[in-house]
């Protein structure tokens, strides 16, 4: 189930990146199918969706998202 954050997508990002070393814009991912995230500003209704890519171990290897919309 996908979570909805009411932020500003480029700031949420811009978070992200502080915290995982590989942060990717891939809007056409597999991934990106059935989101984990989706960021979206209150004010001007762009949004973002968000996905955490994990091995089978469980370790969160990188993050990848679309282009704001």
């Amino acid at each position: 189930m996908t979570t909805v954050i009411k932020r500003k997508p480029s700031m949420f990002l811009k978070e992200l990146r502080e915290y995982y070393s590989d942060v990717w814009k891939l809007p056409k991912s597999e991934y990106l199918k059935n989101p984990d995230f989706l960021v979206v500003d209150q004010k001007t209704g762009k949004k973002a969706r968000v996905s955490f890519v994990v091995l089978d171990d469980g370790e969160t290897v990188s993050v990848v998202y679309d282009e704001m919309s």
